[in-house]
């Protein structure tokens, strides 16, 4: 589709990768209405519709969604299932009446515990997701169902892609709730503010992880809105890994944080491996990462710091 004067509605657009969407798709001459959690309540049915009459789209980005890292899917696997769950079924709904074009976020938690580096996406159905964050998961890949199910029954043209973990500025830095590359860096920050001789971490180190860093993730969004039509669920990611025990010595490098690194292994380690096979995005709509981890490490760092300052 055509972005250029086209009226984009993002879901979640108030958010890490929402806010970098938006964006993206303002500096191709859209109309992106950022959607918040705020502005209407997405488990509803009527508050949707009123969504869709209020600003009438060309297109929907559904990224609204409840999220966080191992601890916060432990603890709320229940909620973190029924309202991701709900929002995408009733926005799919919604949208299947009245919008020209829907894309979906799926999430790389869907995936089989022990799918075959790099995950392939024809290898999605193979195995039960890792469990701590399952049910997650498993609500995100419903909405896949659901949209080749739309596809065939109404002419839908729904698309699902499975993001990597996201990185970068603007990320969420709650010990609690947040994803592993912004806990590091919040919690290596404040063992070196403290003096502190050691940071333990959860798991032993082991697990592998890719990270993908958010602008390239908001623009391989606005090409596959542009050029991607197929009912496939397509992988956004960098291609690469890196074991978390590594990850954990360069943010602590990169913070300036120069004591012990120890780790909890009561705490689960999560999936055992994670790397995309990425070649059908290059394919289907010509994206490939272009940030390199380094640079992108240090671009985070620099703005967590910055927003320490008095």
């Amino acid at each position: 589709m055509r972005l250029e004067d086209a009226t984009v509605v993002v879901t979640g657009g108030t958010g890490f990768l929402g806010r970098h969407v938006v964006d993206e798709f303002t500096k191709c001459g859209a109309k992106a209405i950022a959607v918040g959690s705020r502005d209407y309540d997405l488990r509803a049915r009527a508050s949707i519709e009123q969504l869709l009459a209020d600003t009438q789209p060309d297109a929907l980005v559904h990224l609204a969604a409840v999220v966080g890292g191992i601890g916060a899917n432990r603890a709320e696997p229940g909620r973190f299932f029924y309202e991701n769950a709900l929002m995408g079924i009733e926005v799919l709904e919604a949208c299947r009446k009245s919008v020209g074009k829907v894309l979906i976020a799926g999430t790389v938690c869907a995936y089989p515990k022990h799918t075959p580096v790099p995950f392939r996406e024809d290898a999605l159905w193979d195995g039960y997701p890792e469990e701590s964050n399952g049910p997650y998961g498993l609500a995100k890949k419903m909405l896949l169902v659901q949209a080749q199910a739309y596809r065939e029954q109404y002419g839908l043209n729904a698309i699902y892609l499975l993001a990597v973990n996201l990185y970068g500025p603007g990320d969420k830095f709650d010990l609690a709730s947040g994803h592993v590359i912004p806990s590091m860096i919040r919690r290596f920050a404040e063992a070196r503010d403290a003096g502190a001789h050691e940071v333990a971490l959860w798991g032993d180190g082991s697990p592998t992880r890719e990270f993908v860093h958010v602008r390239d993730a908001a623009r391989a969004f606005r090409l596959a809105l542009e050029r991607y039509d197929g009912p496939e669920p397509v992988n956004v990611g960098s291609g690469s890994e890196i074991s978390i025990a590594d990850l954990a010595v360069q943010v602590a490098a990169a913070v300036g944080y120069a004591g012990a690194i120890g780790w909890d292994t009561s705490k689960p380690n999560g999936q055992p491996f994670r790397r995309l096979d990425v070649s059908r995005a290059r394919s289907a709509f010509d994206f490939e990462a272009s940030i390199d981890f380094a640079s992108g490490l240090a671009e985070t760092v620099a703005w967590y710091e910055g927003q320490r300052l008095p």
